[in-house]
């Protein structure tokens, strides 16, 4: 069965979901690849306020292609998670609750999910046409430098996702490896 998620991400939302849970993403996310999640880290450190909300977001790690004429965006795929550990306990510690790409997480990365009671997502990769059809509205907010790897403001409608890391740490890319995720 897959379950519906809308943003902000609170406890109440997130406790429940298991690793290898579908679930449809609606709301407001925001996008961060690398240069930005280098950035966001680096303004929190000054004492400076970020350009989104951290409390409860979800970051989706993807650097979107150009809009076709009559499209708010253009392909939208994830990008690789684990060039973003660097600075994932950090906007954890900070109040980000979802985060959302593809491929395995660090061991730090998992302990921190655990910690502050965040949740990892995963898409699928390749698909980032598909995925844009779920986007409704896309807004440069931050970083515009970056081009595409700036951050964006996305608001998403029935967005396909699963539960690749939960609350407690079980782990969906561990599956197939003999560990077992408690459940």
């Amino acid at each position: 069965m897959r379950q519906t998620i809308t943003t902000p991400l609170t406890a109440a939302q997130l406790q429940p979901l298991r690793a290898g849970d579908s679930v449809t993403l609606n709301g407001i996310i925001y996008t961060a690849r690398d240069a930005a999640h280098s950035r966001l880290v680096q303004a929190l450190a000054a004492g400076e306020l970020p350009p989104f909300p951290l409390s409860g977001a979800l970051i989706y790690y993807t650097g979107p292609c150009p809009a076709k004429p009559g499209r708010c965006i253009g392909s939208a795929g994830p990008t690789t998670s684990g060039r973003m550990d660097p600075y994932t306990s950090e906007l954890l510690a900070h109040g980000v609750r979802g985060m959302l790409g593809k491929g395995p997480r660090s061991a730090a990365v998992i302990d921190s999910i655990k910690e502050h009671g965040a949740v990892y997502f995963a898409a699928l990769g390749g698909a980032g046409a598909l995925l844009a059809q779920r986007i409704q509205a896309a807004e440069l907010i931050a970083y515009p430098d970056l081009g595409p790897e700036g951050v964006y403001r996305l608001t998403v409608a029935d967005f396909p996702a699963f539960v690749a890391v939960d609350t407690e740490g079980n782990n969906i890319y561990d599956l197939g490896r003999g560990n077992e995720i408690a459940g």
